[in-house]
């Protein structure tokens, strides 16, 4: 495969061949963004106005707390919430629509930095990711992934239309169809092993649980494309 300053980081998420390879691209950027505004970054002032209107996820925030560096954190929710505070309470505007406050609400508990930075990187990757489709070593690639998680799958299926022609976007639907097919039939099998552990039947020092222990886990990161929080 003919490498680029582009295919690079896409060959490499697909190297390792374990989980789905768009949740690795997803991390990918997301520890990227997430590092990056945890450093020196959260002291640029262009940076600070964009993450003081934006703010933050759930899961962003569970991200950068696992940075270990508070103070950083704290420095940018103390802004925030003074932008919070002047965008909702603090700010008098004599002809302002009736509406504009909670409009500006919703659009604060709508936004986060961080994902408007893993969904700008994401549009460009999945570009590059189309484009590659077409040569045939990526292809074998891609057919050797552990499977495609639900919420991505329904990704690649509503972008493939626009990057593929008529040929590549059959033969594309029907590789990531049968990954996804043939992980739900692994995972249906393995939870429903689990279960069946709990007949009285199955139980004492030899039971075998074969691959099951932590298919509860396996199936809720294949539904959400999100691990579950230990």
């Amino acid at each position: 495969m003919r490498e680029s300053i582009l295919t690079i980081p896409i060959s490499e998420v697909f190297e390792p061949k374990e989980g789905c390879p768009i949740c690795r691209m997803r991390d990918m950027l997301e520890q990227r963004t997430v590092e990056y505004i945890m450093g020196a970054a959260m002291m640029e002032p262009d940076v600070r106005i964009e993450t003081n209107r934006a703010g933050f996820c759930h899961t962003h925030f569970q991200q950068m707390l696992k940075q270990k560096n508070r103070l950083s954190l704290a420095l940018m929710l103390q802004t925030h919430l003074e932008e919070v505070d002047r965008q909702l309470f603090s700010r008098k505007k004599l002809f302002e629509p009736k509406n504009a406050k909670k409009a500006k609400l919703s659009e604060i508990n709508s936004t986060c930095f961080v994902c408007e930075k893993v969904d700008w990187g994401m549009e460009r990757l999945m570009r590059t990711f189309f484009e590659m489709y077409s040569q045939q070593d990526f292809r074998k690639l891609l057919s050797e992934q552990e499977f495609i998680c639900l919420p991505h799958y329904d990704l690649v299926q509503s972008l493939a239309p626009s990057y593929l022609n008529k040929t590549d976007l059959e033969s594309f639907n029907k590789l990531v169809g049968e990954l996804t097919e043939k992980y739900i039939a692994i995972l249906y099998k393995d939870v429903s092993h689990y279960c069946s552990m709990y007949d009285y039947r199955n139980t004492g020092k030899d039971a075998d649980w074969g691959n099951s222990k932590d298919s509860i886990e396996r199936a809720i990161k294949f539904l959400v494309s999100r691990k579950t929080e230990p």
